[in-house]
């Protein structure tokens, strides 16, 4: 009696959160699929989040893999790296591989995974094209980056978010004279308010990073290659090198050629299934409930509910995620988490302690409705953000506790 085949599960993403569902999916059920990856980089997983300490000269390519050729070979997963999937058959249950200029290969799928992730956008402006151009989401842009840096030489970041934050610290690290333009009042609008923004400002200005705030970029100029940025009031700037990092959008491009439902994002339900049965997306790409999330807790939750229902042992769902960030941009620590602008919640004026300690470079803001921690930010010590995320998720009443709210010498009777 022969042992009947198992089913295909073909996976098309090599990313963290692709890697991550099928980590999750070995755990629960090792042997319950025949599993085949195609990644579109031509490396192995690695970590995003620490691209860039390797723009700063402080980590490598290596020292951010997470998940090396061994891994696959030893979990018996055929790996296809630098392949492109370029259309999805549902009605055969294939997936077609881009022949690399020969015929087109097709492949059998009983389970498919999206995580095509996203895509960087780019400025629709006069010059967007001309080398020196770069966006920053991959190891790719980078080595780019690496290569186009120089001691003396001048970048422009446009884009005064997280990744351009960090694109604009790696870059001065590395000898050049950079200026950040974002055209919103501060820094980091969807994580910070304009009081903890302003701390950030002060300490990466303190660094040499230069700041054009409420500008808006109306071309960049030059011929063979960038040489400067026009603004919109008619003001210029030199630049060799101009890093736009001014947003994603999810990859939706393969699903929706497909007849997948699309809007915002590859729309899925709970368990991070399509509308068509044999098909779950994760990540980047997908919109769950209206929300397309950019984050990596969120997508990691996402990974491993795909993972359960993939393996048949459905017991758990993905109801969203309370958004947070804890990061360290550049030396200085931040989180926030929730709503930390404050204001009206259902009819609920919000109200909000705060402590801001400029000196120290300090500021620390709660955000309370009814009694609960509905949003915080904090910058300088995040100490106890985990904590404070907690109480945000389990919408615990706190009043017992308010005084003590902002220092929590030991609150773990609150919960």
């Amino acid at each position: 009696m022969t042992q009947a085949a198992k089913p295909k599960l073909i996976v098309i993403g090599s990313g963290m959160a692709a890697t991550r569902t099928i980590e999750h999916l070995l755990t629960i059920a090792p042997d319950r699929y025949d599993i085949t990856i195609y990644g579109a980089e031509p490396h192995t997983n690695y970590n995003r989040i620490l691209l860039s300490p390797v723009l700063a000269g402080e980590m490598s390519l290596p020292e951010i893999t997470l998940n090396g050729a061994e891994w696959y070979r030893d979990n018996h997963i055929r790996l296809h790296t630098g392949c492109r999937i370029v259309a999805i058959d549902r009605i055969r249950r294939e997936v077609v591989i881009d022949g690399g200029g020969s015929e087109s290969k097709r492949e059998h799928y009983d389970r498919l995974l999206i995580a095509t992730g996203s895509t960087p956008f780019r400025l629709p402006i006069p010059g967007a094209d001309l080398p020196g151009v770069i966006t920053y989401r991959d190891i790719a842009d980078t080595e780019m980056m690496i290569a186009a840096a120089a001691p003396g030489r001048r970048a422009v970041v446009i884009g005064g978010g997280l990744l351009g934050l960090e694109a604009a610290n790696g870059l001065r690290a590395r000898g050049m004279a950079v200026t950040v333009v974002h055209v919103m009042p501060w820094l980091m609008e969807r994580q910070l308010d304009r009081a903890a923004s302003e701390l950030l400002q002060q300490s990466l200005e303190a660094r040499g990073i230069a700041f054009r705030l409420e500008t808006k970029t109306a071309e960049l100029t030059g011929t063979n290659c960038v040489t400067g940025i026009r603004f919109a009031d008619g003001s210029e700037i030199a630049a060799s090198l101009v890093v736009m990092a001014v947003g994603i959008r999810p990859n939706t491009q393969l699903a929706e050629e497909a007849g997948l439902q699309v809007r915002r994002g590859i729309i899925v339900d709970d368990t991070m299934q399509t509308f068509d049965p044999r098909i779950y997306a994760v990540g980047e790409c997908v919109a769950h409930r209206g929300i397309a999330y950019g984050l990596l807790a969120p997508l990691y939750e996402m990974a491993k509910v795909a993972a359960a229902h993939l393996a048949h042992a459905g017991i758990t769902y993905y109801s969203g995620t309370v958004l947070s960030t804890k990061l360290k941009v550049t030396g200085v620590d931040l989180f926030s988490a929730g709503n930390f602008m404050g204001g009206t919640m259902d009819g609920v004026e919000c109200e909000e302690v705060v402590l801001h300690d400029r000196r120290r470079r300090i500021y620390k803001k709660l955000v309370l409705r009814n009694d609960r921690l509905v949003g915080g930010v904090l910058v300088g010590d995040t100490a106890h953000s985990t904590r404070y995320l907690e109480m945000i998720r389990s919408e615990v009443d706190v009043s017992a506790i308010r005084d003590e709210l902002m220092f929590l010498p030991d609150i773990r009777d609150a919960a």
